[in-house]
């Protein structure tokens, strides 16, 4: 089982657009955008150092967020869930997603895998549709 869920997005889809399209198929999802972390902003300030576009967004559904809790109360070490939106080394914007089946296999909790596995449909779902 593959840890990212990932697509590379179509010449001329801008950076800016798919952070947009991401948070209107999140939202579609039952998911909201917590954070958001501008990688590239923060090395060139801190250490003077440049990479292509590279930001972090954080996303959360409440309702699985709730029950993966209620199953697993140290399930939060793997939230939110995050999305990576990174313009490659061709210009090309490349958006990708833990696979949260994967990584909270961890556990070893039958009842969180189910949940998991749901909350990796849809985000699947969002990739899917950018």
């Amino acid at each position: 089982m593959s840890y990212i869920i990932n697509k590379i997005l179509s010449e001329g889809t801008t950076f800016d657009e798919t952070k947009q399209n991401i948070s209107k198929e999140l939202k579609k999802e039952g998911f909201a955008v917590l954070t958001n972390i501008d990688v590239k902003a923060i090395l060139k300030s801190k250490i003077n150092k440049d990479i292509n576009k590279y930001e972090i967004l954080g996303a959360c559904n409440p309702t699985y967020a709730y029950e993966s809790l209620q199953v697993e109360n140290k399930s939060g070490l793997f939230m939110p869930c995050n999305f990576v939106i990174q313009e490659n080394m061709e210009g090309l914007i490349e958006v990708s997603a833990i696979n949260p089946a994967a990584s909270m296999g961890y556990f070893e909790n039958e009842a969180l895998e189910k949940i998991m596995k749901e909350v990796k449909d849809k985000l699947q779902n969002v990739i899917n549709n950018l």
